[in-house]
C-alpha cells in the first residue's frame, strides 16, 4: 500500500508538469479558453503570479472526477494530491522567477525559460517548472540559447505580488470577473 501511495503521489506530481504545459500553452495561447484571459492578465501585469483558489478548485474537481473513472476514490485522492503538490511547487517557482534572483544554475535556466516566454516569444516556452514538455511538443525553439541570453539579466520585480488578494473571496472574485470581462 505504501509503495502504491508513493507511486500515485509521484505520478500526480509528474502529471502536473503536463497539465501546466497544457494550461499555459494550448489553453492560454493557442486557443481562446477559460484560461486565456487569466493568463493574458499575467502578461499585462506580471505581478499577478498566483492563481486564485477559485480558479484552481474546478480544475481539481474535474481531475479528481476523471481519475475516479480509472481508479478508486482513494487512489484518485493520492494522484490528485501529487498533482496539487506539483501545482504548489509551480506557484512557488513562478513567484521566484518574477520576484527573486536565481539561486542555482537550474533555477537560472528555468527562470530564463519563463522570461523568454514573456519577453521574446509567447508562442513558445510554455513550461514553467520544467522544460520537458516544450522539448516533447516542439515548443523549445532552436534559438533558445539566444533568447535566454537576452533575458538572463532581467532584474526581479520589487514590491508585492497578488498573493494576499487571491485569498480574499471578495477581491479574488472581483479580480476574476474583471479579468474575464477584459478577455485575452
Amino acid at each position: 500500500m505504501i509503495a502504491e501511495t508513493i507511486g500515485l503521489l509521484l505520478a500526480g506530481f509528474f502529471f502536473w508538469g503536463l497539465l501546466e504545459y497544457t494550461i499555459h500553452g494550448p489553453l492560454s495561447h493557442r486557443w481562446k479558453t477559460f484560461a486565456s484571459p487569466l493568463h493574458a492578465n499575467h502578461h499585462r501585469s506580471p505581478r499577478n503570479v498566483f492563481t486564485s483558489p477559485i480558479a484552481v478548485l474546478p480544475i481539481t474537481l474535474l481531475l479528481f472526477g476523471a481519475t475516479t473513472l480509472v481508479a478508486s476514490p482513494l487512489q484518485a485522492s493520492f494522484f490528485v494530491g501529487g498533482a496539487l503538490a506539483g501545482f504548489c511547487r509551480y506557484e512557488w517557482m513562478h513567484w521566484r522567477f518574477h520576484f527573486r534572483a536565481p539561486r542555482s544554475k537550474r533555477e537560472r535556466l528555468l527562470r530564463s525559460h519563463h522570461l523568454a516566454h514573456h519577453f521574446c516569444n509567447s508562442r513558445v516556452y510554455h513550461g514553467v517548472s520544467t522544460r520537458l514538455w516544450d522539448r516533447v511538443f516542439g515548443t523549445l525553439p532552436a534559438n533558445w540559447k539566444e533568447d535566454y541570453a537576452r533575458v538572463a539579466d532581467c532584474a526581479p520585480l520589487t514590491g508585492e505580488s497578488n498573493f494576499v488578494e487571491i485569498w480574499n473571496p471578495r477581491t479574488s472574485l472581483a479580480h476574476l470577473r474583471r479579468t474575464m470581462d477584459r478577455g485575452p
